[in-house]
């Protein structure tokens, strides 16, 4: 039989514009893929975010559902309680799980969403919010061992990824690439896999650290920069690692190339929390003199009827009466404020008042269900071109994150390539592809029954 029957290769980030079009020539294997079988544009979740995106593709279950709104969640009502979403907030079985109850062995490495790691019918190697190697982070507990004997210092993540140490940065996220397929190869010769994962945070890391230098239309573009070519030379060696990776596997092996999102310039930030002082509902006690993250101000709650919190997309809480400690919204007038902040949100402009294109979504519109604690309001600043930013005493527009340097936002379209060597496709184009697709699509392929309520079709792969 195969070995692996199935590869998947995720790319966080990775943007279908330059793998398709732009650099399609530079990029033979996955050029191959693309010819030999189906590829297209894939609609991410919203929000377009690693966490939650990965678990929603591999469980088929959106953020509404799965109760991840991003990477911190609010725990509970209090006004400044969030925390990172962990593995533990999946209570979905994921593909591997699926897969390894029907009798496959399987891999998942570095698929965010997995720290801590869960039991699984083979191996798994946590993702990138793993705080370090000193904890456990494989399955089985011993996995850590061999992994250290590979590869003394295996990378988790590109450690501060927003610096201006560029060099530095650009060192350690070709490192990061090569010990997750020289991890994914060593699986693969040692344990034979029916099914193997592996993301590579690279993809997305480089986005934001050189976008800069790459593109022109970047208002901050760095002309001559000498890292003008660092995104187009990366995706050439994860190209190269991809085809190297696939002469491993049997000639039968189908695979999956995929990202959870795309990207783009990140053209500048709002200040969202400063836009909802500037319309009197966030009142804080004294305003500071700079930009100060709302968590180190003291807000007057009780004349506070909305907060925002900063991100690639905005999210927005109503200080409702009888839900927040100190609410002050009438339950029964909680539905025309939101609708009062969705006109204040949609009409904010860019810094020369033009009207930008955003988008504000509640929760409702666009999840199945809703669980957990949600934020009431979405906000999508000019289709992510402008991120949210979370601070009060600075201006209303900023041209930087509020978490360090950073050349690029994340983008609603990431892609897909799926080949299978049994049922080539001859390069067709598939339209339409949603992110929760996925796990549909290869359940039915593996010949396994899809559980209720999935919220994706089956794609004709």
């Amino acid at each position: 039989m195969a070995s692996p029957r199935l590869v998947i290769i995720g790319l966080d980030c990775m943007e279908p514009s330059l793998v398709f079009n732009r650099w399609r020539d530079d990029l033979p294997n996955l050029s191959r893929l693309m010819a030999q079988g189906s590829y297209g544009k894939m609609e991410s979740s919203i929000p377009a975010i690693t966490v939650p995106a990965w678990s929603c593709m591999m469980s088929g279950r959106d953020p509404g559902e799965l109760g991840i709104y991003g990477f911190r969640n609010r725990v509970n009502r209090d006004y400044q309680q969030m925390a990172i979403a962990n593995s533990s907030s999946v209570r979905f079985p994921r593909l591997w799980d699926y897969l390894g109850d029907a009798g496959w062995r399987v891999a998942a490495l570095s698929v965010p969403g997995t720290f801590p790691p869960s039991p699984v019918n083979g191996s798994m190697v946590s993702c990138f919010l793993t705080p370090s190697t000193d904890v456990p982070y494989t399955h089985p507990p011993e996995l850590a061992a061999q992994i250290q004997a590979w590869m003394p210092d295996f990378l988790l993540d590109v450690p501060h990824f927003r610096s201006d140490d560029k060099a530095r940065i650009l060192d350690n996220i070709y490192t990061l690439c090569d010990q997750r397929f020289t991890l994914a190869a060593q699986i693969i010769a040692q344990d034979s896999p029916d099914f193997l994962m592996l993301v590579d945070m690279g993809v997305d890391r480089i986005h934001h650290s050189f976008w800069k230098p790459m593109d022109p239309s970047h208002p901050q573009h760095e002309p001559g920069s000498p890292f003008a070519n660092a995104i187009h030379d990366y995706y050439c060696h994860v190209d190269g690692r991809v085809g190297e990776l696939l002469a491993q596997c049997s000639d039968e092996t189908a695979v999956l190339v995929v990202s959870d999102h795309g990207a783009r310039p990140l053209l500048g930030g709002i200040c969202i929390n400063q836009w909802l002082m500037q319309a009197g509902l966030l009142t804080l006690k004294e305003t500071p003199t700079e930009a100060t993250p709302l968590d180190e101000v003291e807000v007057d709650w009780s004349r506070t009827k909305a907060w925002g919190a900063g991100g690639y997309y905005g999210r927005v809480f109503v200080n409702v009466q009888g839900r927040e400690p100190q609410g002050i919204v009438p339950m029964g007038e909680y539905e025309q404020t939101r609708a009062e902040l969705i006109e204040l949100l949609e009409a904010i402009p860019d810094p020369a008042g033009k009207p930008l294109n955003n988008k504000v979504y509640t929760p409702q519109q666009v999840y199945k269900k809703v669980r957990g604690i949600a934020p009431d309001l979405i906000a999508y600043f000019d289709e992510l071109a402008w991120r949210s930013v979370g601070t009060v005493g600075g201006g209303l527009h900023t041209v930087d994150n509020d978490t360090g340097p950073d050349d690029a936002n994340h983008a609603q379209y990431g892609l897909m390539i799926f080949h299978d060597p049994k049922r080539p496709k001859q390069g067709q184009v598939l339209e339409d592809v949603q992110i929760y697709d996925f796990l549909p699509t290869l359940l039915n392929w593996a010949g396994l029954d899809l559980p209720a309520g999935l919220r994706g079709k089956v794609l004709g792969v």
